[in-house]
């Protein structure tokens, strides 16, 4: 009898914050991303010279958690859901540890996009969604597979989700999303009229 496996398998985790270590209040997570948006002048600046829509701390702002306590908070929640995450992958790291790396906040407008890329230097990325409008982007994931599938046929738009070249994930408010950092991702246009608002993270290895 014929039998197919699916191999070298692509996990994508996903939790709701409040489900490992201390719950955090969104609501002051969203004031303190607009507070440090509003004041961080090389922030701004950097998303005007280099084109960048609406706001992002990943360019100015190298330790969050140690200015603002809620992002001290969230750090240590983070810490728990990456080591659950690290435990499912079965990840080898000797005696060195995988350890937040950076974090920063992404403010999406409307018309907004984040491209296609991916995290090097990193080993697992994730993002947490702090407002997440009617209407708003998913997160879309990438094949890893895609360059090398040549003369392959796509795939039928009904096909099932473990074969679709494209992942689209809607987060909730509250929710982590966790992945491997080589996983090519993107944020399409955001085209709800409010803000789309997320702290995104990257944890490394050594």
């Amino acid at each position: 009898m014929s039998h197919i496996e699916s191999l070298f398998v692509t996990p994508i985790y996903r939790a709701a914050l409040s489900e490992r270590g201390k719950p955090i209040d969104t609501a002051e997570l969203e004031a303190s991303c607009w507070s440090i948006s509003e004041d961080d002048e090389a922030g701004q600046q950097w998303c005007e010279d280099n084109d960048y829509p609406g706001y992002t701390s990943y360019a100015s702002l190298d330790d969050l958690p140690w200015r603002f306590p809620i992002f001290k908070d969230l750090a240590k929640v983070l810490n728990k859901h990456v080591a659950a995450f690290v435990k499912d992958l079965a990840f080898d790291t000797g005696d060195k540890k995988i350890k937040l790396d950076s974090l920063w906040i992404n403010i999406l407008p409307n018309g907004g996009l984040h491209t296609s890329h991916i995290h090097p230097h990193s080993v697992i990325s994730g993002t947490t969604y702090v407002s997440m409008p009617k209407g708003t982007s998913a997160i879309k994931f990438e094949d890893p597979r895609t360059a090398m599938m040549m003369a392959a046929p796509t795939r039928k738009t009904d096909a099932p989700r473990d074969l679709r070249s494209f992942i689209y994930f809607e987060p909730d408010v509250g929710d982590i999303l966790l992945w491997e950092s080589w996983l090519r991702h993107e944020v399409p246009m955001n085209m709800a009229e409010e803000e789309r608002i997320s702290v995104s993270f990257n944890y490394s290895w050594g």
